[in-house]
């Protein structure tokens, strides 16, 4: 064979190649998306998510510079290979809440290597709707939508995206295997009901990391079944803090094992690293917990545990003791101020007492006025390494 046919051939191959492994941009624009934020464009978006998802290779869905209004949509798999959904501009939820039915505002679902990027922008508009808010006196209240689910989706990364004023949730995940969000920045007001930063339930091996949460709900809150969660560098406040559960409100719950929470920041919240667990006969099990490395500034209730989870009484009249087993907690090298005089509360189940809490390094003084903070233990086995403030009750 000769050398400029050899030459040839190997061009021949690395095209193919390159063709196989180079994405294929699917642009909104292309579709009849159309900015200023006035016209829905939820068909626009939903077919070049579908040509892009039955695209024989890379595929990515692009949103352009500008501001796109959107109807709730839902994005579904699976598809025939990795899928990016890149945002640049601005998604702007509707404020008609003849479409609040939904639960989601943008929903992924059954997608496999799936990639949301781009620098871009959620705007859920919430403050149009948290005045329809009635969960705390309505059992039977209709919920807002989630600005993004993502539900039974795998191997997937979640970054700089920027969500602001939902009017539920921001982030929810559900379901799920293997997911990074990465330098995400989620903004509402303190006072905005139940807008949880991120929401995490049934899933595993989900993580967190160098992002900053600001909202009116937990910055982080892990929910039932969800295993091997790790959050990192994240910043909270305003907020509730990052919270596992509430759990035991429901028969056959999934346990949660496995989280750690580290090198992160709290300012001026409500809670700092919270469990919560309802005073229910509903058993499961929550163990295998770290928190460490964490600062803490101005924050009302900086360590808790709470077995008896009631915010909203009367609660279950059933039992007035948890049957949610709560084990193998390391609180390590937490400092900074509380903004209570009580800056460790462990209030534990009495027919199921923690078991194996360890305390090291901790130093939480009061802050306003300054001064000694205490401790507050019921039903809490374990020990305590290394300096203390407050003087430790286990």
């Amino acid at each position: 064979m000769g050398i400029g046919r050899v030459f040839l051939l190997l061009f021949l191959l690395v095209w193919v190649t390159e063709g196989l492994t180079q994405p294929k941009f699917f642009n909104v624009m292309d579709y009849g998306a159309v900015g200023g934020g006035r016209t829905d464009n939820s068909k626009a978006f939903l077919k070049a998510w579908s040509d892009a998802c039955q695209w024989n290779g890379k595929s990515r869905v692009v949103v352009p510079q500008g501001t796109f209004k959107l109807y709730p949509v839902i994005f579904s798999g699976p598809c025939n290979g990795p899928i990016a959904f890149v945002i640049r501009g601005t998604l702007k939820a509707t404020t008609d809440p003849s479409s609040f039915s939904a639960h989601s505002w943008i929903n992924f679902r059954y997608v496999d290597e799936l990639t949301v990027s781009g620098g871009g922008t959620l705007d859920g508009q919430g403050a149009s709707a948290w005045h329809l808010n009635n969960c705390r006196s309505n059992p039977q209240c209709q919920a807002l939508p989630i600005s993004m689910s993502f539900d039974f989706v795998t191997n997937a990364i979640v970054q700089r995206v920027k969500s602001y004023d939902s009017k539920n949730a921001h982030f929810k995940v559900f379901g799920c295997h293997n997911m990074d969000f990465r330098k995400i920045r989620i903004s509402a007001p303190a006072d905005s009901p139940n807008t949880d930063g991120i929401k995490i339930g049934n899933s595993y091996r989900i993580r967190i990391a160098r992002s900053r949460i600001a909202t009116g709900d937990d910055c982080v809150a892990i929910v039932e079944g969800s295993k091997k969660i790790h959050v990192s560098k994240v910043f909270c406040g305003p907020g509730h803090g990052i919270s596992i559960g509430s759990l035991g409100g429901y028969a056959n719950e999934d346990d949660v094992v496995g989280v750690v929470v580290k090198n992160c920041t709290f300012l001026g919240t409500s809670n700092g690293v919270r469990i919560k667990t309802w005073a229910s006969p509903y058993a499961s099990k929550a163990s295998n917990f770290t928190f460490q490395d964490i600062f803490m500034d101005d924050v009302l209730n900086p360590i808790t545990i709470d077995q008896e989870y009631c915010p909203n009484p009367p609660c279950f009249q059933q039992t007035s003791s948890s049957s949610v087993q709560i084990s193998d907690i390391t609180y390590k090298n937490i400092w900074g101020r509380s903004s209570s005089e009580v800056a460790v509360s462990l209030v534990c189940s009495k027919s199921r007492p923690c078991k194996n809490v360890v305390l090291e390094n901790i130093n939480l003084a009061h802050s306003n006025p300054p001064g000694r903070s205490s401790s507050v233990c019921l039903h809490a086995i374990g020990a305590t390494h290394g300096s203390q403030t407050p003087p430790p009750c286990l």
